[in-house]
């Protein structure tokens, strides 16, 4: 009884104690972010979004609280981040929202926990450089599907989506005492289709799941983007954005919109083949000055590119016959480094933040380690053509995506009957090839240069055999060219005459096929060597790989990603949680080089 009475009291003095009578989680759900006035209100006071983009899928789920301290060191009261749909659902109907850098929750918590807010951009088409724009490869399985508009097949694996993602979203709305400001529908839709149904429709699904939060879209500053790409009564992202003639633009389409900049670019992307691309910082830090100074919202995109582990790297493509692939880094010259470090372009806007911020800007967080490493010899292990998988058998090749690959390279294979030699023409390739004949290298097929051909040589065979060896690169991830299928996906001819009846071998080159290797005799092209790199410390590192020529790096099991002697990328991003002190397994597969070469740790992207 004198328990009872105690806890009576204690109610009674919650109770009549002001403020203090409303609970924790109560005060949590009474927040509010709102629309009006051309502007955005959190719990109805104007408020300035500032905000940094970053992506769970690019940072290894170990750095993301450091990251997003990084983040707000910078002056940001908000974190933006792209969800890539296929990095969760690669196959229909199996999610992951919960292992590794999948885990979405966790990230929103820690968002939460650095006291910052969050822009929601789950898609379902994302762009941001990455495989398929975030679209999941399967759909490409379907022969004539149509994306990002009313396609039922589409908007059927569009709505399984939504359902799985929906309860994050809703548990941390910022009216749930989550740090969610708003959802962003679709992406720089005005860039790509019309469809206003599909927009629309978008727009009550997440309604019908549940979501309570403002949206807002994303599109350029011009008239007819604008005018296909937002909705009424959702805030209009601008990309990018950072003159009152810009912002002007939205509201002759949107008068009452709450308006923004929603992709400030600090950076730029970069392809194989190309120079490093740089932005100017004090162009940059003159527009963050005018956009601070005039009380507009805006988005760093982006404050930290992080890497395109494993084969998610995209590309893009301004016509059928263009197609110019992404480098392995998304360093994207932003102000924090891939390897997680402040640049000269970092300070900078830090201090154009603190001239506009009331109080003292955060310290940045300790720095992580980083080590190098002297050359290391590899060995020659094994080959592909030593571990080839069962064939499959097709009048016609395919694209990978109708066999249900969605990643990796596929070897075509056939014997030549009739025409034995002479012009060897691919329609159709996507995207790399090396072509043999009788288990002999003939030469390279290349779609970045616009290749299609290839001379087959005299050989003293009656049935010659015709291997050709596909690499699918990052598929086109914005624009009309977006269905962008992997392997052969047309047909080989040789001299014009069809070829006919092959055996296809899929590989996937997952980090199971790597681990279970069978060690080899043959010495052809397309060739794996491995090393034990042994350590007595851990620690960040590139991985310096200018004496190989072609393929994929594996350390330890992680897909490092692609490497390329054509440049300007030669270093591959190592991070130190995915060593160890000891022994490290390295292994790398060329497609060219016959030869082992070395490795070397450099604790830096570039010279």
């Amino acid at each position: 009884m004198k328990l009872n009475r105690i806890l009576y009291l204690l109610i009674l003095c919650l109770f009549f104690n002001g403020n203090f009578s409303i609970s924790l989680a109560q005060a949590k759900q009474s927040r509010s972010f709102e629309l009006k006035n051309n502007v955005f209100w959190l719990d109805n006071s104007p408020f300035q979004i500032i905000s940094g983009e970053i992506h769970p899928a690019r940072i290894p789920v170990e750095y993301w609280e450091h990251r997003i301290q990084m983040v707000k060191a910078m002056g940001c009261n908000t974190i933006a981040c792209y969800i890539m749909w296929n990095y969760h659902e690669n196959v229909p109907g199996t999610f992951d929202f919960k292992t590794g850098n999948k885990d979405i929750e966790k990230f929103i918590r820690l968002v939460q926990k650095a006291g910052m807010y969050l822009l929601f951009r789950p898609g379902p088409y994302v762009c941001g450089e990455w495989d398929f724009g975030g679209l999941p490869a399967y759909l490409l399985s379907i022969p004539d599907i149509k994306i990002r508009c009313m396609d039922a097949r589409y908007t059927a694996a569009v709505e399984r989506y939504v359902s799985e993602i929906a309860p994050f979203v809703r548990k941390y709305e910022i009216g749930n005492g989550g740090p969610i400001l708003m959802l962003q529908l679709e992406n720089e839709y005005g860039s790509y289709g019309n469809d206003r149904t599909y927009m629309k429709w978008l727009h009550d699904l997440w309604r019908k799941k549940g979501i309570t939060v403002p949206f807002y879209t994303s599109d350029g500053p011009t008239l007819h983007m604008l005018e296909a790409g937002t909705l009424p009564g959702v805030a209009v992202g601008l990309d990018p954005a950072a003159s009152q003639t810009e912002f002007d633009q939205a509201l002759k389409v949107r008068p009452d919109a709450s308006v923004f900049c929603s992709e400030l670019y600090p950076g730029w992307l970069t392809h194989w083949r190309e120079k490093w691309r740089r932005t100017d910082t004090g162009k940059v830090a003159s527009k963050v000055d005018w956009l601070l100074g005039n009380g507009k919202s805006f988005s760093y995109y982006v404050i930290h590119g992080g890497t395109n582990f494993g084969f998610w790297a995209g590309a893009n493509s301004s016509s059928p016959d263009s197609y110019r692939p992404d480098v392995t880094s998304y360093d994207y010259d932003a102000p924090i480094n891939e390897i997680g470090q402040p640049t000269s372009k970092y300070m900078a806007l830090r201090k154009v933040a603190q001239k506009y911020s009331k109080e003292k800007l955060p310290s940045l967080p300790e720095p992580l380690p980083t080590l190098c490493f002297p050359a290391t010899n590899t060995v020659r292990f094994s080959s592909i053509w030593d571990n080839l998988p069962d064939p499959k058998h097709m009048v016609q090749p395919l694209p990978m995506e109708m066999m249900n690959q969605y990643e990796g390279f596929v070897l075509y294979r056939t014997k030549l009957v009739g025409h034995k030699s002479g012009k060897l023409f691919i329609d159709g390739l996507h995207d790399y090839a090396t072509v043999f004949l009788n288990g002999n290298y003939v030469g390279t097929i290349d779609r970045s240069l616009g290749q299609k051909s290839v001379a087959l040589p005299v050989s003293n065979v009656e049935y010659p055999i015709l291997d050709i060896l596909v690499e699918g690169m990052g598929r086109v991830n914005f624009g009309a060219n977006m269905l962008d299928r992997k392997g052969i996906t047309s047909y080989v001819s040789l001299n014009g005459m069809t070829l006919m009846n092959w055996e296809v071998f899929n590989l996937n080159m997952s980090s199971d096929y790597v681990a279970n290797l069978k060690q080899g005799e043959t010495v052809r092209p397309g060739m794996f060597f491995k090393t034990d790199l042994v350590l007595d410390k851990t620690g960040d590192c590139y991985i310096d790989m200018r004496n190989f020529t072609k393929g994929v790096l594996y350390v330890n099991g992680h897909n490092l990603g692609r490497f390329w002697n054509v440049g300007p990328q030669y270093r591959l991003f190592c991070p130190g949680v995915w060593l160890k002190k000891g022994a490290n397994e390295v292994v790398v597969f060329d497609m060219h080089q016959l030869e082992p070469g070395t490795i070397e740790g450099i604790d830096r992207l570039e010279e």
